[in-house]
């Protein structure tokens, strides 16, 4: 042991030195540095967010995005509507009047569904474009498909949907509606509801959840919380559906709630995947409803 020459009392104890360079006091530019921070080239830096941010909410998109998303939507339904429209007038020999009137033709029924199948692929795509410059993961993680937490399976989601379509299917008969809806005028034609089935099953519950559950809710819930993002993006989901049912007020406002109860489960469970199956099962149950309806009263 050696002594401070510097202290008077002459017996405080100071570190020996050592031969050894091991043992020596590492200069700080020998300390370790802290593990670099893992930024994809191409990539912008991830952004940073309050730590009482849930994790299924911190997305990198914003209000801008989605801004420009629903301009582009708007901009794309007339452009595909009305150029869907102009084929089959020009190219398939569709009377104009026929197509262009406010009557709801087989034709134009068909080309309405076709319209929205090619809006929601270019929905989709649009998405992936925007991710696959803003994230480096997976585009259906990084939009909100993640697993289904423990103890849960699609089945037991898929049933609630089904139990959510009774539900709603028993309540609606309260409702008055004018004589004929829309999506009634839109369902005439053999063509027209196979258009609309396939649509409904296979189609929409993709589509509708990747962009209101996954790119819409996060955004909203992140700034607003995540009750006010439940209501209103379930509010914004039934309104998009208001002009298929205009005129059934009754109708219009049970959709809202279902989508509500969509997104309540999609902010419980912190995945698209279970909105997903739960409007799987729902709109599967319902169409299944709607087609036995229409066979029958063909019958009689």
């Amino acid at each position: 042991m050696v002594y401070d020459e510097k202290n008077s009392t002459g017996a405080a104890p100071a570190r020996a030195r050592s031969e050894d360079p091991s043992e020596e006091m590492p200069h700080p530019a020998m300390e370790p540095a802290p593990p670099p921070h893992q930024d994809f080239p191409g990539y912008p830096p991830p952004q940073q967010f309050h730590p009482e941010i849930a994790e299924d909410l911190r997305v990198p998109w914003g209000w801008s995005d989605v801004a420009t998303f629903v301009i582009f939507a708007l901009i794309a339904a007339v452009i595909v509507t009305r150029g869907l429209a102009q084929i089959a007038v020009s190219f398939l020999g569709v009377n104009s009047n026929v197509m262009f009137g406010d009557s709801m033709t087989t034709a134009k029924s068909v080309v309405v569904l076709l319209s929205q199948a090619v809006l929601d692929g270019g929905a989709i795509l649009y998405l992936y474009l925007m991710m696959l410059v803003r994230s480096p993961a997976p585009f259906w993680r990084a939009i909100g498909w993640r697993q289904l937490p423990a103890r849960a399976n699609a089945v037991q989601f898929l049933t609630g949907g089904a139990m959510l379509a009774l539900i709603a299917t028993f309540v609606s008969g309260y409702f008055n509606s004018k004589e004929s809806l829309p999506i009634e005028q839109l369902l005439q034609a053999r063509v027209s509801m196979t258009l609309f089935a396939v649509l409904g099953v296979l189609v929409a519950p993709l589509v509708e959840e990747t962009i209101f559950r996954g790119f819409l809710y996060p955004v909203i819930a992140r700034r607003l919380g995540v009750i006010a993002g439940v209501l209103i993006t379930g509010i914004l989901f039934g309104l998009m559906h208001a002009a298929q049912l205009w005129g059934g007020w009754g109708q219009i406002v049970l959709l809202i709630v279902v989508g509500v109860v969509l997104t309540w489960v999609r902010a419980r469970t912190g995945t698209v995947a279970a909105s997903y199956f739960v409007h799987l099962g729902y709109n599967g149950l319902q169409l299944l409803g709607y087609l036995v309806y229409i066979i029958g009263a063909s019958r009689h």
